[in-house]
């Protein structure tokens, strides 16, 4: 789903991370400030070429990611986009559920990006051997019932 928002920048953003392919990463420049900080659980670094750093080793490392945003909250110079990422990892279908805020400069691009997503829950626990270490470590720290 492209969401549709008044925020032209906004809007900008949303149709280019739905429709991201290795080709487009030529046209970061147009989404993302010079001296942009991307911040998400592996990664935080600052810079056009460092963020490009980032999506190249996405298509490299992950078969067919894609990203579908799901819902825009945010207007002016913040945004926070809702979205689901969907990829292959050696032949299986995966699912990583997560929220971006976004920072927009006076001209309309992102100077802050910054992923907020579970790696425990979303990644390592659908992962085979560290996934079970996972899981386990999960029961193990949750409040049981009735406490």
């Amino acid at each position: 789903m492209t969401a549709r928002h008044p925020e032209a920048h906004i809007a900008r953003a949303v149709a280019y991370f739905e429709q991201m392919a290795p080709a487009d990463l030529d046209r970061l420049g147009d989404i993302y400030a010079a001296q942009a900080r991307f911040k998400d659980p592996f990664n935080d670094v600052t810079g056009l070429d460092a963020v490009r750093r980032i999506y190249a080793h996405m298509f490299e490392a992950l078969e067919s990611p894609r990203f579908a945003i799901t819902q825009v909250i945010g207007a002016a110079a913040d945004a926070v986009l809702i979205w689901d990422m969907n990829f292959s990892l050696r032949g299986r279908a995966l699912t990583i559920h997560g929220a971006s805020h976004l920072h927009f400069d006076v001209s309309g691009r992102i100077a802050l990006h910054r992923d907020y997503w579970d790696t425990a829950e979303e990644l390592f626990a659908k992962l085979p051997l560290i996934g079970a270490l996972t899981r386990a470590l999960q029961r193990r720290l949750a409040t049981p019932p009735g406490h």
